[in-house]
């Protein structure tokens, strides 16, 4: 790989328009299984921003992946595995429902790494979010792409988390969650429905709950545990992947700043990690 060309990529602007509209929020609130969301009326939630500015590519357009093809905005990185590997968000006004959004994207950084499994690049995307002219939410998106894996290889065992958690509860992700978020989100990546897929060419043994709903999931385990607390800050990290084959939990412990939430899958190792900070 080129670094030098990818790196050309730095700087690079797109913005995007749309609308927070009532359907996708009614969607957002039944994916999470509420009847009374445990967030302010007439707001957007938080991580809501996630549902909206979609790209519409030409079913043409889409990589063996079911992503876009490489290139474009982001920097056409070859390594075949792509997936979210974190963000650290603000979130500094509301989003009122039925309002016009904007959102301006910069590329803000482009590094190659190397780790047990192989060659990675990570990506860096800024997202500002604009509603009524004021910005509301600035999302610093990191994207990893990996080599894809090697044959008999798998992630080595960690040991389990004894942490403990004020507030617990456990997720069956199963593939209609994992398809109806896909569908929200507009997300076409094959490793969330396409099982044949996960295995013989990605080498998962099942089906990816995606990084952004796992995020999603911890955000709204401390909303139910404090509904209608503004949310001010809000970063997580993807630590290692969690499969639609078992259950994971989900865990909180409240700090004097917020909460720390984290998701650990069957065996007890800590899947993603999130620090949350009130207004």
């Amino acid at each position: 790989m080129d670094i030098a060309h990818l790196k050309s990529w730095i700087g690079r602007t797109e913005v995007e328009h749309d609308r927070a509209d009532e359907g996708r929020i009614a969607g957002f609130a039944a994916l999470l299984d509420h009847d009374a969301p445990p967030w302010e009326a007439g707001e957007a939630p938080p991580l809501s921003h996630w549902l909206w500015f979609h790209t519409h590519a030409r079913q043409s357009e889409l990589g063996p992946d079911g992503h876009p093809r490489r290139g474009g905005f982001l920097p056409p990185v070859e390594l075949p595995r792509r997936m979210w590997a974190g963000s650290r968000i603000r979130f500094l006004a509301p989003v009122p429902i039925g309002n016009a959004i904007r959102r301006v994207s910069t590329i803000r950084n482009v590094e190659a790494k190397s780790g047990k499994s192989g060659a990675m690049i990570f990506v860096t995307v800024s997202h500002e979010i604009f509603a009524n002219g004021t910005c509301a939410v600035i999302d610093e998106h990191d994207i990893v792409y990996r080599e894809a894996p090697k044959p008999g290889s798998a992630a080595p065992p960690v040991a389990p988390d004894a942490r403990p958690s004020d507030f617990r509860r456990t997720i069956h992700p199963d593939p209609v969650l994992l398809f109806r978020y896909s569908a929200l989100t507009f997300n076409g990546h094959r490793i969330h429905y396409d099982r044949d897929y996960c295995r013989e060419v990605e080498g998962y043994p099942g089906l990816v709950v995606h990084g952004p709903l796992i995020a999603t999931l911890l955000m709204d385990h401390f909303l139910r545990a404090r509904p209608g607390t503004r949310v001010a800050r809000f970063a997580f990290r993807a630590q290692r992947p969690l499969f639609d084959i078992a259950p994971f939990d989900l865990c909180l412990a409240e700090t004097a700043k917020g909460a720390e939430i984290w998701a650990r899958n069957q065996a007890g190792e800590v899947a993603v990690t999130s620090v949350l900070e009130t207004a």
